[in-house]
């Protein structure tokens, strides 16, 4: 099921993968070692399921067995926005350890349904191709790729290769929980799944094909922490340049907050993220209000960097030739 190019792009780096012990990454984790690739897994406890215990240690049982190192986290227990402040952890948790022990890849196991069940969400609130066209086969993040090798691969024909090889995986019963906007989605995305998948995934490449033609629209020409400043070819990209650079920085831009961008060139996204055009550079950075000295002010003043963007840039002592 993994095709050759990601083979050979695996062979070559030193791979993380995100385990979890359910079907999706139980399946890549043995598709991998059928294919010889080398790598170690990573997995978080939420807390939220007796099951989590056994999760934890089928996981360690493989690590053993297979000789793969593992990484572990136990994770906080998070009172309200779960899913987001879940993934924000879970890829705290990744960065550490891809810098500490020099990774290059993060291997993910989403598969066609969870595509699918994320293009319906997005539909549902709006999106442009930006958001459309996420889940990439391989993606940049800051310091190494995360290559998803899997999302050609149906849930079911997945459940299928672990029963027929006989591997051991769990089901997540919080996967059911209609508390979860995503879980709500899920049963349609199955639905429709049922009538092929071929069709699903080729309008998914059609839309990274579309995407690459927008992202030629930019260009990254400064980036230091979480600030990014791009030059855009016309005033037309910068929505979607802004789109595709914060959902590099773990946040979606609202349909509301796209649609303003199309007009405004200033804009605190989700009450966090300050995006500033300013002639033809986009300015993007955490949204920071700072007490600035007199000297630091008129360095920022000389550099033109728009006010919203400064505060950040001087917290973080980011320096800018006068």
């Amino acid at each position: 099921m993994l095709n050759q190019e990601l083979l050979t792009l695996l062979k070559s780096g030193k791979n993380l993968l995100a385990f979890s012990a359910g079907v999706d990454s139980s399946a890549l984790f043995f598709m991998l070692l059928e294919n010889g690739i080398e790598f170690d897994i990573a997995i978080v406890n939420y807390g939220l399921r007796e099951q989590a215990k056994q999760e934890i240690a089928y996981a360690k049982e493989l690590a053993a067995h297979y000789n793969k190192k593992i990484f572990t986290a136990d994770a906080p227990k998070f009172v309200s926005n779960f899913e987001a402040n879940a993934r924000e952890f879970r890829y705290r948790f990744f960065d550490e350890i891809i810098k500490k022990h020099s990774y290059e890849n993060l291997l993910t196991a989403h598969q066609l349904n969870d595509k699918l069940e994320w293009l319906l969400m997005r539909l549902n609130s709006g999106a442009g191709v930006a958001e459309l066209s996420s889940m990439e086969t391989v993606s940049q993040r800051e310091g190494y790729k995360i290559v998803r090798p899997l999302l050609e691969c149906t849930k079911d024909e997945l459940i299928n290769y672990l029963e027929k090889k006989g591997h051991r995986y769990f089901i997540d019963s919080s996967n059911s929980d209609k508390k979860y906007l995503r879980n709500r989605f899920r049963p349609i995305a199955n639905e429709l799944l049922q009538f092929g998948k071929d069709g699903f995934v080729r309008s998914f490449k059609n839309l990274s094909y579309e995407a690459e033609f927008i992202k030629s629209g930019y260009k990254t020409v400064f980036s230091q922490k979480e600030l990014r400043v791009l030059r855009l070819k016309d005033r037309f990209f910068a929505p979607y340049a802004a789109s595709y650079t914060l959902k590099e920085l773990g946040c979606l831009l609202s349909g509301k907050e796209r649609e303003a961008l199309k007009s405004q060139n200033s804009l605190v996204a989700g009450r966090k993220w300050a995006i500033e055009l300013q002639d033809n550079l986009l300015y993007i950075a955490p949204y920071v209000k700072a007490t600035m000295d007199k000297k630091s002010k008129e360095v920022y003043r000389l550099a033109k960097i728009p006010p919203k963007i400064r505060g950040y840039c001087f917290i973080k002592k980011i320096k800018f030739s006068q």
